[in-house]
């Protein structure tokens, strides 16, 4: 199945999916970033700049939630940047960033097997973006894949299985409430005789009173007469039928776990993992939301220095992240009650620059 397959399989056409990566990428482009060295923390930088206004059509939001979308879903996210062609010989910042789509990227590896080139196409048109010169064109951001030396492994190919089973499921379900769907009951005429046989206006006339007063909402729970001859049979789902929905509900369970959200956070049923919603969220964040924010900010960071020329380090400020307050303040707690380190080691520990330097 390539990428494209599996992105409307997984995402496009899979609830379960689709929240998973708009829970993680929305999570992820909401934390607030700080910028700093180890003199200082920077309150105005270009570089925060340009994070605040990527482009003129994305604020940081819009692009962060595209850029974790696309490594979510394709193990690959692409950078651009856009700028004055001397903008790494001036050591001035490009002038926008773009994420660019996945599926339309290919690497192009050189005789040592690095990348060469990267050739992005838009239908029959092609830009190469030449990965030789002093500061790459492009960020390539990809998870890791023990198999393949350009590309990252999507959490979508991870859970391919579970997807086709859910998918599978739903169709199934669909399909039975289409063709084979069994109905509350069904209403037996057995005549005088022992043959059952209405006329042509009896029966008529049976359905139209079925449908004017025993259908629809208004007359649900109303009792219903019958005639003589007329015997109610109460029909219902066989335990194989019901067997689906679990089966459905382990494949949601398997997908939440190869995203790394945890199913209480889906609404996923018959999910005991964690005592409460508070306890699941913090999980959620701490094992998944702050990794992957951490990892992307530091490569456009390291990237982005190469035009500027000033190392600087750009990493989510966890001390705002509400779900981890609690974790937060104990390690305050018992960094500021360590007395065998001195202030400079405690704002070392917590990831503060030098005192000297703080205001």
């Amino acid at each position: 199945m390539d990428g494209r397959a599996r992105v409307r399989g997984g995402f496009q056409g899979n609830p379960v999916g689709f929240r998973a990566v708009r829970l993680i990428a929305e999570a992820a482009a909401a934390l607030p970033l700080v910028l700093q060295d180890c003199e200082r923390r920077y309150e105005t930088h270009p570089l925060m700049g340009l994070m605040r206004q990527p482009n003129p059509v994305q604020g940081r939001a819009e692009f962060l939630e595209a850029l974790f979308s696309q490594l979510l879903l394709s193990g690959n996210a692409y950078v651009e940047a856009v700028g004055d062609e001397e903008t790494s010989d001036t050591g001035a910042l490009p002038l926008e960033l773009h994420v660019l789509r996945s599926d339309r990227m290919r690497v192009l590896p050189g005789p040592d097997g690095w990348p060469e080139a990267y050739e992005y196409a838009v239908g029959n048109r092609r830009h190469r973006f030449d990965m030789t010169r002093e500061v790459a064109p492009v960020c390539h951001i990809r998870t890791f894949h023990p198999l393949d030396d350009h590309y990252g492994l999507s959490p979508l190919e991870a859970a391919a299985t579970a997807l086709e089973v859910h998918n599978a499921a739903s169709r199934w379900s669909q399909a039975l409430l289409e063709n084979a769907a069994r109905p509350s009951g069904a209403i037996v005429y057995t005549g005088a005789d022992g043959h059952g046989g209405l006329s042509p206006d009896q029966y008529d006339r049976l359905v139209a009173e079925i449908e004017a007063n025993h259908q629809g909402a208004r007359n649900a729970g109303r009792p219903m007469l019958l005639e003589g001859g007329l015997d109610w049979k109460q029909m219902g789902f066989s335990p194989s039928d019901m067997e689906f929905q679990k089966t459905k509900e382990a494949a949601a369970r398997e997908i939440a776990m190869a995203f790394g959200v945890p199913p209480m956070l889906l609404g996923i049923p018959g999910d005991a993992t964690y005592a409460n919603y508070q306890e699941a969220n913090r999980a959620f964040y701490r094992l998944t939301v702050v990794p992957l924010a951490t990892r992307v900010a530091a490569a456009l960071a390291h990237w982005l220095s190469g035009f500027s020329g000033e190392v600087a380090e750009l990493r989510p400020d966890l001390d705002q992240v509400p779900a981890l307050a609690e974790e937060r303040d104990q390690q305050w707690r018992r960094v500021g009650k360590a007395t065998f380190l001195t202030d400079a080691e405690k704002r070392a520990i917590l990831g503060l620059p030098r005192l000297s330097e703080a205001t």
